[in-house]
């Protein structure tokens, strides 16, 4: 159990009111403590809700409620059914931290003047193996790739990081949760996208050879 609190949730806390809303978790100050629900969840009756502890949080944010994995833990499929009752600060850490990793944290990086974000150029000139292929795409190739992958039907993360032509995203459109940098999924994608783009030029030259060829 996390009993220490850092700078990161003292101010995370400070900022709470009587509820908040995290991606798809509602959290709700209780005395000295805290309930945690799936927001979908928010007029159901405590009762009615499978209780979980804090320390195992985790489990939550590992399936779809069809037993789906899910690879990437701010996608809005978060299963519902359940309440976390967090006794302390220390204990709704523990509970964000296993079912949004790392949100705390980026979430108070993201309000110092200067929050340590990392575009998408300079993320991808520091790949090296299978991903840096990346590099590859121009800007608007780019744009595309993550215009896709980080859609709010599949991540939300509030992206602060960009490519020249592409907006950050806009709070309203995604949660509290601050994107920083790309992931590796995103990664994953845009080196797909350089791969098609390859298949499809050599296929391209293969053909006009063939032709060229033939006449």
């Amino acid at each position: 159990m996390a009993m220490v609190a850092n700078p990161a949730l003292k101010r995370f806390v400070a900022q709470m009111r009587d509820e908040l809303v995290m991606a798809q978790v509602l959290i709700r100050r209780n005395g000295a403590g805290y309930e945690l629900r799936q927001l979908a969840d928010r007029g159901l009756a405590p009762e009615s809700l499978r209780l979980v502890k804090a320390g195992d949080a985790r489990t939550l944010a590992q399936h779809t409620a069809t037993g789906v994995f899910r690879p990437l833990k701010s996608a809005p499929t978060l299963q519902n059914g359940w309440r976390i009752s967090a006794s302390s600060d220390g204990e709704l850490e523990l509970a964000l931290n296993q079912l949004y990793p790392g949100a705390i944290a980026d979430w108070a990086a993201a309000q110092t003047v200067n929050p340590p974000v990392t575009n998408y150029r300079e993320f991808t000139q520091r790949q090296s193996g299978m991903y840096r292929i990346t590099t590859m795409l121009d800007d608007a190739q780019a744009a595309q790739v993550i215009r896709a992958g980080c859609d709010q039907q599949f991540c939300l993360k509030r992206r602060l990081w960009t490519v020249a032509g592409l907006e950050p995203d806009d709070m309203a459109a995604k949660s509290l949760i601050p994107c920083l940098e790309p992931c590796a999924v995103l990664m994953e994608l845009a080196r797909k996208a350089v791969r098609i783009g390859q298949e499809e030029k050599a296929g391209l030259v293969m053909k006009l050879a063939g032709e060229s060829k033939s006449e």
